[in-house]
């Protein structure tokens, strides 16, 4: 009788030990790592980068989801980190804003203020996400932020030198124009040169399945979100759920022909406030002479 009951007591608990530990989980995924902030370093060893290049830095910002979890507080925290990373450029690629913020012209100005603070020495960029097109202030916001609007344009970044560095941005796919002709008067760009172009060539997008659709690539480099890298990641699993757009490429790196499809896996969280085993990020690229 004695030996039943140490073995049920066994039992329970070990029923309790895991109990609590499924419970310090899910309270960290909900509490805890959805609010933390960590950086990706990824070093791009380049042939024949020009000395003036030499080193250059790109910040990648990503998913905030503004109005959710990440609020005044966060951006604050980010703008601090990535200030300490002295970049070159600053790049955002989509979901500033969260769909279910209650945008008023206040909060609006308190995101543009806080974002103005992030220093770049040469820029800062942005594209919208599919988030972003349900705010007519999107524009403003990013703009007044310091930030250049690159939705279906392009700009070319100088740097101590006549070489320059070639940044275009795509629009979400939600305003249902192809990316073929978001991208026609950046491409048609690139091919007025015969020779001296642009030493590298950047793309700026929010879902990264998109690039499939892109009848021709001439882009080093493709930065992208969308798929929070799927927000719950498991162990031998990887990603649990991933948006559509992001059904294809969602890990941080992918080689595409001549390219590389950097993506974010995003500061803040979408429909619910979990993250597991995939913790916030932004990303810092340096660009550097290949030895």
């Amino acid at each position: 009788m004695e030996k039943n009951t140490e073995k049920h007591f066994s039992f329970l608990k070990l029923f309790i030990i895991i109990i609590l530990i499924i419970s310090a989980i899910i309270a960290y995924g909900f509490l805890v790592e959805p609010k933390l902030i960590t950086v990706k370093e990824q070093k791009i060893s380049l042939d024949n980068w020009p000395d003036n290049f030499n080193g250059f830095k790109i910040v990648h910002i990503s998913d905030l989801h503004y109005g959710r979890i990440f609020n005044n507080q966060s951006l604050k925290k980010l703008v601090q980190s990535i200030n300490e990373q002295k970049p070159d450029i600053v790049v955002l690629t989509g979901d500033l804003i969260d769909k279910n913020t209650n945008m008023t012209t206040s909060k609006a100005n308190q995101i543009s203020n806080l974002l103005k603070q992030i220093n770049a020495t040469t820029g800062k960029y942005a594209v919208n996400g599919n988030n972003d097109l349900n705010f007519d202030e999107w524009v403003n916001i990013v703009t007044n932020g310091g930030f250049k609007d690159l939705n279906n344009t392009y700009d070319t970044i100088y740097k101590d030198g006549y070489s320059s560095i070639f940044i275009a941005g795509a629009s979400t796919v939600k305003d249902k124009l192809s990316i073929n002709d978001k991208l026609k008067t950046s491409i048609d760009y690139l091919n007025s040169f015969t020779k001296d172009g642009p030493i590298y060539k950047i793309l700026l997008l929010h879902e990264p399945d998109t690039i499939d659709d892109l009848s021709v690539n001439p882009f080093d480099m493709i930065l992208a979100g969308h798929s929070h890298a799927g927000q719950v990641r498991l162990p031998f699993l990887g990603p649990i759920i991933l948006p559509d757009g992001a059904q294809k490429y969602y890990d941080n790196h992918y080689k595409i022909d001549n390219s590389d499809l950097y993506i974010s896996n995003g500061l803040g969280v979408s429909n619910y406030n979990f993250r597991l085993f995939n913790t916030p990020s932004y990303s810092l690229y340096r660009l550097v002479q290949k030895k």
